[in-house]
């Protein structure tokens, strides 16, 4: 009777896991679950900054944005400037870092050189680059004029406008992808190199194309994940160099979420603005990750 009612008992669940876990979770959810649904609710509303009665439109906000030129012409913007930083950060970023892998003593100096832009607060940078591409007094315009070209106002001009905020966007992110990529390169074993010698992989090329390249799998489906997500939320350097012009020729998705919600108080639609560009993120996130595992050698 004893062995039979103690197998008739069932264990109770451990509780202390949870209550240990129970204030990260509250945080989570005050700091990042909270927020999202909170956006979501107000993206069907009217409400504008400051007011205190609003009412409920149900989609409206989003039929407007279907027939919003100007947010049209941000998120063609951001795909333009995502297009640009995303394959030149990457590049550029593996390639400094199997150059600074090369470079065994002064591998930690160039580490930190390249590592100091994403580190660096760019609205104090701004004024070194408003300086640098300034039409007239700007030494890359001088160094045109030296080299028989003509001065560009690479800021005020809506033809180079985008181009030079991605240029400025992929010095910013080569930092960070080289050293990642300096991690991923860290973590390849030298034996599998010897073993390449002995099979008659010498050239530097044919160990990169067969050897390092796919070994790198896991980390350059990170660094391109996280370096699309960043890129993405573009708004610095457009808020502190452009301001989105000239004529809209800079505005991106982010910066127009910017002017809705505290220009033009129209915060309502600034939420739908949001859950759009949340949406586009996550879906582009995933996108990337289904579409790249499939060749990331683990």
């Amino acid at each position: 009777m004893i062995n039979n009612r103690r197998l008739s008992v069932r264990p109770q669940p451990d509780l202390r896991g949870l209550m240990l876990a129970g204030p990260a979770i509250f945080l989570l959810g005050c700091l990042l679950i909270a927020p999202v649904i909170i956006v979501l609710a107000m993206s069907l509303t009217d409400y504008n900054l400051g007011s205190v009665n609003f009412g409920f439109i149900g989609l409206n906000n989003y039929q407007q944005l279907l027939d919003d030129s100007h947010a049209t012409h941000a998120l063609l913007n951001t795909f333009i400037y995502v297009l640009i930083v995303v394959p030149a950060a990457f590049i550029t970023g593996l390639f400094l870092a199997i150059r600074i892998q090369a470079v065994c003593h002064l591998r930690r100096f160039y580490e930190i050189i390249f590592f100091l832009p994403t580190t660096s607060t760019f609205v104090s940078m701004a004024l070194v680059w408003q300086y640098l591409l300034h039409g007239r007094i700007g030494p890359v315009n001088e160094l045109l004029v030296q080299l028989g070209f003509q001065r560009i106002d690479f800021l005020t001009d809506p033809a180079y406008a985008l181009p030079t905020l991605a240029v400025i966007g992929t010095w910013q992110l080569t930092g960070q992808t080289t050293v990642l990529f300096l991690a991923g390169l860290a973590s390849l074993p030298d034996e599998i190199y010897q073993a390449a010698s002995l099979d008659g992989a010498e050239s530097g090329i044919d160990r990169f194309c067969k050897i390092t390249f796919p070994m790198l799998g896991p980390t350059s489906l990170f660094v391109l994940v996280t370096t699309t997500v960043t890129a993405f939320q573009v708004f610095d350097s457009v808020a502190a160099l452009t301001k989105g012009g000239p004529g809209g020729a800079t505005e991106t998705l982010l910066y127009r979420i910017y002017l809705e919600a505290y220009q033009f108080t129209n915060m309502g639609y600034a939420c739908a603005l949001s859950v759009v560009f949340l949406c586009l993120i996550a879906a582009l996130s995933v996108l990337q990750i289904v579409t790249a595992e499939k060749k990331v050698h683990y």
